[in-house]
């Protein structure tokens, strides 16, 4: 992966351009966004959760931090990319939030749409890291037809994954 901008990883600073082997990013990055987008799901949706402020002080600190991380390894062109993915992803995001939350036996339309926003935030920044993830093991990052092409499974892959939830929790799966 060529980093957009400078970082310093395990006490070594790589600058912009530098060229950083993906498996010193994504391994870390997909456990420690687990853990924290983990923890702030539960507290959204915990029967008893912290109040809003919190949630948003706890997820929307960290949030923003990935996102500050997610600007210089992967440049503000993949980032906005992150942003159209949300916005085709909110059906695949809600149905699967509505999924999980079925077992504990709650909906996720028992929740205002702002105790959403930080777990939607974090399923945003965390499929956005498992799509980085995929151009740079097929290595379509520089190879312009390549990762179009990997964009389109990528898409097609998740609305049939996305719709085969929403329709398997509708029909009582």
């Amino acid at each position: 992966m060529e980093l957009q901008g400078s970082i310093t990883i395990n006490g070594k600073k790589y600058e912009k351009g530098d060229t950083i082997p993906w498996t010193s990013v994504y391994p870390f990055f997909l456990l420690h966004m687990g853990m924290f987008g983990g923890s702030g799901f539960f507290m959204a949706y915990a029967d008893d959760g912290p109040p809003l402020f919190f949630l948003y002080l706890h997820g929307g600190f960290a949030c923003l931090i990935y996102l500050l991380f997610y600007v210089t390894m992967f440049g503000v062109d993949r980032v906005r990319w992150m942003f159209i993915n949300a916005a085709l992803g909110l059906f695949g995001i809600y149905a699967q939030i509505d999924w999980i939350l079925s077992f504990f036996g709650k909906h996720a339309r028992d929740y205002s749409v702002f105790v959403h926003f930080i777990p939607f935030f974090y399923y945003v920044l965390y499929t956005f890291l498992l799509h980085q993830m995929v151009l740079d093991i097929f290595k379509a990052r520089s190879d312009e037809q390549r990762r179009r092409r990997i964009d389109l499974a990528y898409i097609v892959v998740s609305v049939l994954v996305y719709g085969a939830i929403w329709m398997a929790h509708r029909q009582g799966g």
